[in-house]
Protein backbone atom coordinates (compact mmCIF):
# COMPACT_ATOMS: atom_id res chain seq x y z
CA UNK A 1 0.00 0.00 0.00
CA UNK A 2 1.60 3.26 -1.09
CA UNK A 3 1.58 6.25 1.18
CA UNK A 4 0.02 9.51 -0.02
CA UNK A 5 2.67 12.21 0.58
CA UNK A 6 1.78 15.27 2.66
CA UNK A 7 2.88 18.77 1.68
CA UNK A 8 6.42 19.71 2.72
CA UNK A 9 5.14 22.02 5.44
CA UNK A 10 3.40 19.21 7.32
CA UNK A 11 5.63 16.89 9.33
CA UNK A 12 4.00 13.53 9.95
CA UNK A 13 4.73 11.92 13.31
CA UNK A 14 5.61 8.58 11.72
CA UNK A 15 7.47 7.68 8.51
CA UNK A 16 5.10 4.87 7.51
CA UNK A 17 1.38 5.52 7.91
CA UNK A 18 -1.77 4.31 6.19
CA UNK A 19 -5.40 5.17 6.84
CA UNK A 20 -8.77 3.49 7.12
CA UNK A 21 -11.54 5.99 6.42
CA UNK A 22 -15.24 5.67 7.18
CA UNK A 23 -17.23 8.72 6.20
CA UNK A 24 -16.08 11.56 3.99
CA UNK A 25 -14.72 15.07 3.94
CA UNK A 26 -16.50 17.16 1.33
CA UNK A 27 -14.57 19.53 -0.87
CA UNK A 28 -16.89 22.49 -1.25
CA UNK A 29 -15.20 24.25 -4.15
CA UNK A 30 -12.24 26.12 -5.51
CA UNK A 31 -11.74 29.79 -4.85
CA UNK A 32 -9.16 32.26 -6.11
CA UNK A 33 -6.73 34.36 -4.13
CA UNK A 34 -7.47 38.09 -4.39
CA UNK A 35 -4.00 39.05 -5.50
CA UNK A 36 -2.25 39.14 -8.88
CA UNK A 37 -3.61 39.09 -12.38
CA UNK A 38 -3.62 35.29 -12.63
CA UNK A 39 -4.73 34.05 -9.20
CA UNK A 40 -3.94 30.46 -8.27
CA UNK A 41 -6.90 28.38 -7.06
CA UNK A 42 -7.28 27.59 -3.37
CA UNK A 43 -8.71 24.18 -2.49
CA UNK A 44 -11.34 24.33 0.22
CA UNK A 45 -12.96 21.66 2.31
CA UNK A 46 -14.76 21.25 5.58
CA UNK A 47 -14.25 19.38 8.82
CA UNK A 48 -16.51 16.39 9.18
CA UNK A 49 -17.23 13.55 11.52
CA UNK A 50 -15.66 10.26 10.41
CA UNK A 51 -13.70 7.27 11.61
CA UNK A 52 -9.96 7.34 11.14
CA UNK A 53 -7.34 4.70 11.86
CA UNK A 54 -3.61 5.11 12.25
CA UNK A 55 -1.59 2.24 10.84
CA UNK A 56 2.08 1.38 11.04
CA UNK A 57 3.39 -0.51 8.02
CA UNK A 58 6.01 -3.17 8.76
CA UNK A 59 7.77 -5.73 6.55
CA UNK A 60 7.02 -9.27 7.68
CA UNK A 61 7.56 -12.91 6.82
CA UNK A 62 5.42 -16.01 7.36
CA UNK A 63 6.40 -18.52 10.03
CA UNK A 64 5.17 -22.04 10.77
CA UNK A 65 4.00 -23.01 14.23
CA UNK A 66 7.06 -25.26 14.57
CA UNK A 67 10.02 -26.32 12.46
CA UNK A 68 12.14 -29.29 13.56
CA UNK A 69 15.24 -30.47 11.71
CA UNK A 70 16.45 -34.01 12.42
CA UNK A 71 20.19 -34.50 12.03
CA UNK A 72 22.53 -37.47 12.09
CA UNK A 73 23.81 -38.06 15.65
CA UNK A 74 26.96 -39.83 14.42
CA UNK A 75 28.91 -40.73 11.31
CA UNK A 76 27.24 -43.52 9.39
CA UNK A 77 25.02 -44.55 6.48
CA UNK A 78 21.36 -43.69 5.88
CA UNK A 79 19.93 -47.22 5.51
CA UNK A 80 16.18 -46.57 5.65
CA UNK A 81 14.04 -43.57 4.66
CA UNK A 82 10.36 -44.16 5.40
CA UNK A 83 8.88 -40.86 4.21
CA UNK A 84 8.85 -38.75 1.06
CA UNK A 85 8.80 -34.97 0.59
CA UNK A 86 5.34 -33.59 1.26
CA UNK A 87 4.22 -36.49 3.49
CA UNK A 88 2.27 -35.59 6.61
CA UNK A 89 3.59 -37.28 9.75
CA UNK A 90 2.57 -37.46 13.40
CA UNK A 91 4.71 -36.82 16.47
CA UNK A 92 6.74 -39.90 17.40
CA UNK A 93 6.52 -41.52 13.98
CA UNK A 94 9.70 -43.27 12.79
CA UNK A 95 11.05 -41.42 9.76
CA UNK A 96 14.50 -42.83 9.01
CA UNK A 97 17.23 -45.14 10.31
CA UNK A 98 21.00 -44.55 10.27
CA UNK A 99 23.56 -47.31 10.72
CA UNK A 100 26.74 -46.27 12.51
CA UNK A 101 29.33 -48.94 13.28
CA UNK A 102 31.36 -46.33 15.13
CA UNK A 103 28.49 -45.46 17.47
CA UNK A 104 27.68 -49.11 18.17
CA UNK A 105 31.35 -49.91 18.82
CA UNK A 106 31.55 -47.06 21.32
CA UNK A 107 28.43 -48.36 23.04
CA UNK A 108 29.95 -51.85 23.36
CA UNK A 109 33.15 -50.41 24.81
CA UNK A 110 31.22 -48.20 27.23
CA UNK A 111 29.13 -51.19 28.33
CA UNK A 112 32.24 -53.24 29.05
CA UNK A 113 33.78 -50.37 31.03
CA UNK A 114 30.58 -49.90 33.03
CA UNK A 115 30.37 -53.62 33.84
CA UNK A 116 34.01 -53.61 34.93
CA UNK A 117 33.44 -50.58 37.19
CA UNK A 118 30.43 -52.27 38.81
CA UNK A 119 32.38 -55.51 39.37
CA UNK A 120 35.24 -53.57 40.93
CA UNK A 121 32.79 -51.93 43.29
CA UNK A 122 31.38 -55.29 44.40
CA UNK A 123 34.86 -56.74 45.05
CA UNK A 124 36.05 -53.79 47.07
CA UNK A 125 38.40 -52.33 44.51
CA UNK A 126 40.10 -55.46 43.20
CA UNK A 127 43.07 -55.39 45.60
CA UNK A 128 44.17 -51.84 44.94
CA UNK A 129 47.16 -50.72 47.01
CA UNK A 130 48.03 -47.23 48.18
CA UNK A 131 50.62 -46.99 45.42
CA UNK A 132 47.96 -47.74 42.80
CA UNK A 133 45.42 -45.17 43.98
CA UNK A 134 46.83 -42.08 42.25
CA UNK A 135 47.45 -43.96 39.01
CA UNK A 136 43.87 -45.25 38.98
CA UNK A 137 42.55 -41.80 39.80
CA UNK A 138 44.49 -40.23 36.91
CA UNK A 139 43.15 -42.85 34.50
CA UNK A 140 39.59 -42.18 35.65
CA UNK A 141 39.98 -38.43 35.26
CA UNK A 142 41.48 -38.83 31.79
CA UNK A 143 38.64 -41.09 30.66
CA UNK A 144 36.10 -38.59 31.98
CA UNK A 145 37.86 -35.72 30.23
CA UNK A 146 37.75 -37.61 26.91
CA UNK A 147 34.05 -38.37 27.32
CA UNK A 148 33.13 -34.77 28.09
CA UNK A 149 35.30 -33.42 25.28
CA UNK A 150 33.53 -35.73 22.81
CA UNK A 151 30.15 -34.58 24.13
CA UNK A 152 31.09 -30.91 23.76
CA UNK A 153 32.36 -31.47 20.21
CA UNK A 154 29.07 -33.12 19.27
CA UNK A 155 27.06 -30.31 20.84
CA UNK A 156 29.01 -27.65 18.95
CA UNK A 157 27.94 -29.24 15.65
CA UNK A 158 24.33 -28.26 16.34
CA UNK A 159 23.51 -25.27 14.16
CA UNK A 160 20.58 -23.89 16.16
CA UNK A 161 22.11 -21.47 18.73
CA UNK A 162 19.49 -21.99 21.44
CA UNK A 163 19.63 -25.77 21.26
CA UNK A 164 23.44 -25.75 21.05
CA UNK A 165 23.63 -23.67 24.23
CA UNK A 166 21.15 -25.98 25.98
CA UNK A 167 23.16 -29.09 25.13
CA UNK A 168 26.43 -27.48 26.21
CA UNK A 169 24.77 -26.58 29.52
CA UNK A 170 23.77 -30.25 29.94
CA UNK A 171 27.34 -31.37 29.37
CA UNK A 172 28.56 -28.82 31.92
CA UNK A 173 26.02 -30.06 34.48
CA UNK A 174 27.15 -33.66 34.07
CA UNK A 175 30.79 -32.61 34.28
CA UNK A 176 30.10 -30.79 37.54
CA UNK A 177 28.50 -33.94 38.96
CA UNK A 178 31.58 -35.96 38.10
CA UNK A 179 33.85 -33.22 39.49
CA UNK A 180 32.10 -33.48 42.86
CA UNK A 181 32.69 -37.23 43.00
CA UNK A 182 36.28 -36.80 41.79
CA UNK A 183 37.07 -34.27 44.55
CA UNK A 184 35.73 -36.65 47.17
CA UNK A 185 37.88 -39.44 45.73
CA UNK A 186 40.95 -37.20 45.62
CA UNK A 187 40.54 -36.23 49.28
CA UNK A 188 40.14 -39.89 50.29
CA UNK A 189 43.20 -40.95 48.28
CA UNK A 190 45.33 -38.19 49.82
CA UNK A 191 44.20 -39.17 53.31
CA UNK A 192 44.98 -42.83 52.67
CA UNK A 193 48.45 -42.00 51.35
CA UNK A 194 49.15 -39.96 54.51
CA UNK A 195 48.05 -42.91 56.57
CA UNK A 196 45.22 -41.04 58.29
CA UNK A 197 42.38 -43.04 56.72
CA UNK A 198 41.53 -46.61 55.86
CA UNK A 199 42.56 -47.84 52.43
CA UNK A 200 39.08 -49.25 51.91
CA UNK A 201 37.54 -45.77 52.26
CA UNK A 202 39.82 -44.35 49.58
CA UNK A 203 39.20 -47.28 47.29
CA UNK A 204 35.44 -46.90 47.79
CA UNK A 205 35.49 -43.19 46.96
CA UNK A 206 37.62 -43.76 43.89
CA UNK A 207 35.38 -46.60 42.78
CA UNK A 208 32.31 -44.35 43.08
CA UNK A 209 33.94 -41.77 40.82
CA UNK A 210 34.85 -44.49 38.34
CA UNK A 211 31.28 -45.80 38.25
CA UNK A 212 29.88 -42.30 37.69
CA UNK A 213 32.32 -41.72 34.84
CA UNK A 214 31.53 -45.10 33.28
CA UNK A 215 27.79 -44.59 33.61
CA UNK A 216 27.94 -41.17 31.94
CA UNK A 217 30.07 -42.53 29.09
CA UNK A 218 27.57 -45.37 28.62
CA UNK A 219 24.59 -43.01 28.66
CA UNK A 220 26.25 -40.84 26.03
CA UNK A 221 26.94 -43.81 23.77
CA UNK A 222 23.46 -45.29 24.34
CA UNK A 223 21.66 -42.03 23.55
CA UNK A 224 23.67 -41.73 20.34
CA UNK A 225 22.70 -45.24 19.24
CA UNK A 226 19.05 -44.62 20.17
CA UNK A 227 19.14 -41.46 18.07
CA UNK A 228 20.10 -43.43 14.98
CA UNK A 229 16.36 -44.06 14.63
CA UNK A 230 14.97 -40.66 13.70
CA UNK A 231 11.45 -39.92 14.96
CA UNK A 232 9.25 -36.91 14.32
CA UNK A 233 9.48 -34.47 17.25
CA UNK A 234 6.26 -32.76 16.07
CA UNK A 235 3.53 -33.50 13.58
CA UNK A 236 3.75 -31.78 10.23
CA UNK A 237 4.87 -31.95 6.62
CA UNK A 238 8.16 -33.52 5.57
CA UNK A 239 10.87 -31.69 3.67
CA UNK A 240 14.12 -33.50 3.00
CA UNK A 241 17.34 -31.79 4.06
CA UNK A 242 17.74 -28.90 6.46
CA UNK A 243 16.69 -25.26 6.31
CA UNK A 244 17.76 -22.70 3.74
CA UNK A 245 19.97 -20.74 6.13
CA UNK A 246 21.35 -23.76 7.94
CA UNK A 247 19.93 -22.62 11.25
CA UNK A 248 17.42 -25.40 11.79
CA UNK A 249 17.74 -27.22 15.11
CA UNK A 250 19.33 -30.64 15.30
CA UNK A 251 18.28 -33.37 17.69
CA UNK A 252 21.68 -34.99 18.01
CA UNK A 253 22.24 -34.62 21.76
CA UNK A 254 18.84 -34.54 23.45
CA UNK A 255 19.09 -36.48 26.69
CA UNK A 256 22.86 -36.62 26.41
CA UNK A 257 23.81 -37.62 29.94
CA UNK A 258 21.07 -39.39 31.84
CA UNK A 259 23.34 -39.88 34.86
CA UNK A 260 23.25 -36.14 35.43
CA UNK A 261 19.49 -36.28 35.94
CA UNK A 262 18.74 -35.24 32.37
CA UNK A 263 15.91 -37.29 30.85
CA UNK A 264 14.60 -37.81 27.33
CA UNK A 265 16.13 -39.50 24.32
CA UNK A 266 17.59 -37.98 21.20
CA UNK A 267 15.09 -37.73 18.40
CA UNK A 268 12.24 -38.76 20.71
CA UNK A 269 8.81 -37.26 20.26
CA UNK A 270 8.49 -33.90 21.88
CA UNK A 271 12.14 -33.77 22.94
CA UNK A 272 14.10 -30.54 23.35
CA UNK A 273 15.02 -28.90 20.11
CA UNK A 274 11.79 -29.92 18.43
CA UNK A 275 10.53 -26.36 18.14
CA UNK A 276 12.22 -23.51 16.36
CA UNK A 277 10.86 -20.15 15.71
CA UNK A 278 11.00 -18.42 12.70
CA UNK A 279 13.17 -20.80 10.71
CA UNK A 280 12.56 -20.71 6.97
CA UNK A 281 12.33 -24.07 5.13
CA UNK A 282 14.84 -24.23 2.31
CA UNK A 283 16.34 -26.52 -0.28
CA UNK A 284 19.38 -28.14 1.29
CA UNK A 285 20.54 -31.23 -0.66
CA UNK A 286 18.82 -34.38 0.59
CA UNK A 287 20.83 -37.45 1.63
CA UNK A 288 19.95 -40.51 -0.51
CA UNK A 289 19.34 -43.94 0.96
CA UNK A 290 22.73 -45.63 1.17
CA UNK A 291 24.53 -42.29 1.37
CA UNK A 292 27.09 -41.56 4.06
CA UNK A 293 26.40 -38.90 6.64
CA UNK A 294 28.52 -37.10 9.22
CA UNK A 295 27.46 -36.15 12.73
CA UNK A 296 25.24 -33.09 12.45
CA UNK A 297 24.21 -33.67 8.81
CA UNK A 298 20.55 -32.57 8.42
CA UNK A 299 18.44 -35.47 7.14
CA UNK A 300 14.97 -33.94 7.01
CA UNK A 301 12.81 -31.14 8.39
CA UNK A 302 9.29 -31.42 9.81
CA UNK A 303 7.20 -28.27 9.32
CA UNK A 304 4.09 -27.88 11.46
CA UNK A 305 1.61 -25.83 9.40
CA UNK A 306 -1.31 -26.15 11.82
CA UNK A 307 -1.04 -22.46 12.66
CA UNK A 308 0.73 -19.87 10.53
CA UNK A 309 2.17 -16.72 11.99
CA UNK A 310 4.05 -13.60 11.00
CA UNK A 311 7.19 -11.98 12.29
CA UNK A 312 7.19 -8.27 11.48
CA UNK A 313 9.95 -5.75 12.11
CA UNK A 314 8.75 -2.46 13.59
CA UNK A 315 10.93 0.61 13.89
CA UNK A 316 11.73 1.95 17.35
CA UNK A 317 9.76 5.13 16.59
CA UNK A 318 6.56 3.08 16.29
CA UNK A 319 7.01 0.03 18.51
CA UNK A 320 5.64 1.68 21.67
CA UNK A 321 2.28 1.97 19.90
CA UNK A 322 2.14 -1.78 19.26
CA UNK A 323 0.75 -4.10 21.92
CA UNK A 324 -0.67 -7.64 22.08
CA UNK A 325 -4.17 -7.73 20.64
CA UNK A 326 -3.59 -5.00 18.03
CA UNK A 327 -5.36 -5.94 14.78
CA UNK A 328 -3.64 -5.86 11.41
CA UNK A 329 -4.30 -6.47 7.75
CA UNK A 330 -1.64 -8.22 5.68
CA UNK A 331 -0.77 -8.12 1.99
CA UNK A 332 1.42 -10.58 0.05
CA UNK A 333 3.16 -10.08 -3.26
CA UNK A 334 2.35 -13.74 -3.92
CA UNK A 335 -1.42 -13.09 -3.63
CA UNK A 336 -1.97 -9.75 -5.34
CA UNK A 337 -5.21 -8.08 -4.30
CA UNK A 338 -5.92 -10.39 -1.36
CA UNK A 339 -5.94 -9.23 2.23
CA UNK A 340 -5.43 -11.35 5.33
CA UNK A 341 -6.40 -10.62 8.91
CA UNK A 342 -3.84 -10.90 11.70
CA UNK A 343 -3.49 -10.02 15.36
CA UNK A 344 -0.42 -9.20 17.45
CA UNK A 345 0.52 -12.03 19.80
CA UNK A 346 3.72 -10.63 21.32
CA UNK A 347 6.25 -7.82 20.98
CA UNK A 348 9.91 -8.61 21.61
CA UNK A 349 11.59 -6.72 24.44
CA UNK A 350 15.05 -6.67 22.86
CA UNK A 351 15.80 -5.22 19.41
CA UNK A 352 16.08 -7.55 16.45
CA UNK A 353 19.53 -8.66 15.40
CA UNK A 354 20.51 -7.30 12.01
CA UNK A 355 17.67 -4.81 11.77
CA UNK A 356 17.26 -3.15 8.37
CA UNK A 357 18.22 0.37 9.40
CA UNK A 358 18.37 1.86 12.85
CA UNK A 359 16.76 -0.09 15.69
CA UNK A 360 13.87 -2.45 14.99
CA UNK A 361 11.85 -4.83 17.14
CA UNK A 362 10.21 -8.09 16.11
CA UNK A 363 6.44 -8.25 16.46
CA UNK A 364 4.85 -11.70 16.32
CA UNK A 365 1.35 -12.09 14.91
CA UNK A 366 -1.17 -14.88 14.42
CA UNK A 367 -2.23 -15.03 10.76
CA UNK A 368 -5.82 -15.80 9.74
CA UNK A 369 -7.31 -16.70 6.36
CA UNK A 370 -7.43 -14.15 3.57
CA UNK A 371 -9.91 -13.14 0.89
CA UNK A 372 -9.99 -11.35 -2.42
CA UNK A 373 -12.18 -8.26 -2.88
CA UNK A 374 -14.86 -10.38 -4.60
CA UNK A 375 -15.12 -12.67 -1.57
CA UNK A 376 -13.11 -15.60 -2.93
CA UNK A 377 -10.83 -17.28 -0.38
CA UNK A 378 -7.17 -16.40 -0.84
CA UNK A 379 -4.50 -19.10 -1.03
CA UNK A 380 -2.69 -20.19 2.10
CA UNK A 381 0.78 -18.58 2.18
CA UNK A 382 3.90 -20.63 2.79
CA UNK A 383 6.51 -20.17 5.51
CA UNK A 384 9.18 -17.72 4.42
CA UNK A 385 6.94 -15.62 2.15
CA UNK A 386 7.33 -11.87 2.53
CA UNK A 387 4.47 -9.56 3.36
CA UNK A 388 3.53 -6.09 4.54
CA UNK A 389 1.61 -5.91 7.82
CA UNK A 390 -0.56 -2.85 8.37
CA UNK A 391 -0.81 -2.61 12.16
CA UNK A 392 -3.85 -0.66 13.32
CA UNK A 393 -2.24 0.99 16.33
CA UNK A 394 -4.89 3.68 17.00
CA UNK A 395 -8.45 4.35 15.86
CA UNK A 396 -11.01 7.07 16.52
CA UNK A 397 -14.68 6.66 15.63
CA UNK A 398 -17.14 9.51 15.03
CA UNK A 399 -14.31 11.99 15.46
CA UNK A 400 -13.90 15.50 14.10
CA UNK A 401 -11.53 15.09 11.18
CA UNK A 402 -9.91 17.23 8.52
CA UNK A 403 -7.87 16.29 5.44
CA UNK A 404 -4.23 15.65 6.33
CA UNK A 405 -3.22 18.32 3.80
CA UNK A 406 -5.05 20.96 5.85
CA UNK A 407 -2.67 20.65 8.82
CA UNK A 408 0.65 22.48 8.85
CA UNK A 409 3.26 23.20 11.50
CA UNK A 410 4.56 26.60 12.59
CA UNK A 411 6.98 27.08 15.48
CA UNK A 412 6.38 23.56 16.71
CA UNK A 413 2.58 23.88 16.75
CA UNK A 414 -0.02 22.31 14.44
CA UNK A 415 -2.40 24.74 12.72
CA UNK A 416 -5.13 24.96 10.08
CA UNK A 417 -6.46 27.84 7.96
CA UNK A 418 -10.14 28.33 8.74
CA UNK A 419 -12.31 30.44 6.44
CA UNK A 420 -14.34 32.99 8.40
CA UNK A 421 -16.36 35.68 6.68
CA UNK A 422 -14.45 34.94 3.47
CA UNK A 423 -10.99 35.43 4.98
CA UNK A 424 -8.28 33.07 6.15
CA UNK A 425 -7.72 32.74 9.90
CA UNK A 426 -4.87 30.65 11.30
CA UNK A 427 -6.11 28.47 14.17
CA UNK A 428 -3.89 26.27 16.40
CA UNK A 429 -5.22 22.71 16.70
CA UNK A 430 -4.52 19.60 18.75
CA UNK A 431 -4.05 16.54 16.58
CA UNK A 432 -5.15 13.05 17.66
CA UNK A 433 -5.13 9.94 15.48
CA UNK A 434 -3.21 10.60 12.27
CA UNK A 435 -3.88 8.85 9.01
CA UNK A 436 -2.60 9.50 5.53
CA UNK A 437 -5.81 11.11 4.26
CA UNK A 438 -7.57 12.17 7.45
CA UNK A 439 -6.39 13.57 10.76
CA UNK A 440 -8.39 13.67 13.97
CA UNK A 441 -8.70 17.15 15.54
CA UNK A 442 -9.13 17.09 19.30
CA UNK A 443 -9.35 20.85 19.78
CA UNK A 444 -9.61 23.97 17.64
CA UNK A 445 -12.02 22.92 14.87
CA UNK A 446 -15.66 21.85 14.84
CA UNK A 447 -17.47 19.68 12.33
CA UNK A 448 -18.82 21.68 9.42
CA UNK A 449 -16.27 24.50 9.54
CA UNK A 450 -14.71 25.45 6.22
CA UNK A 451 -10.92 25.39 5.82
CA UNK A 452 -8.10 25.45 3.31
CA UNK A 453 -6.98 21.91 2.37
CA UNK A 454 -3.97 22.50 0.13
CA UNK A 455 -1.02 24.82 -0.53
CA UNK A 456 -1.27 26.12 3.02
CA UNK A 457 2.16 27.75 2.73
CA UNK A 458 0.75 30.30 0.23
CA UNK A 459 -1.99 31.54 2.56
CA UNK A 460 -1.62 34.64 4.74
CA UNK A 461 -3.68 35.79 7.72
CA UNK A 462 -6.64 37.86 6.57
CA UNK A 463 -6.27 36.83 2.95
CA UNK A 464 -9.59 36.92 1.14
CA UNK A 465 -10.88 33.50 0.17
CA UNK A 466 -13.72 33.79 -2.39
Amino acid sequence: MSRVPSPPVYAASRPLLSVLVVGSVVLVGLGAAACGDDPAPVALGSAARASVAELVDAPASVTARAVATLSAPADGVLTDLRVSPGDTVTAGQTLAVIDSSTARSRLDQAKQALDAAKRAGRTGGGGLRRADLKRSQRATDQAAARAFAAARDAARKITDPALRDAQLNQVRAAQQQYATAARAADQAVRAAQRGVAQLDAAVGALGAAQRIQAQQAYDLAKSTVDALTLRAPVGGVIQLGGTADGTGPADALTGLLGAAGITGGIGGAGGPGALAGPAMPGVDPAVPVGGRVSAGTPIMTVVDLAELGLVAEVDETDVLLVAPGVAATVEFDAATGATYDARVRAVDVLPAAGARAGVGYQVRLVLAEGRYPDGRPAPTPRPGMSAIAHLRVRQADDAVTVPATAVFSTQGRDNVWLVRAGRAVRVPVTVGVQGTELVQILDGVQAGQQLVVGDTDRIRTGQQIP
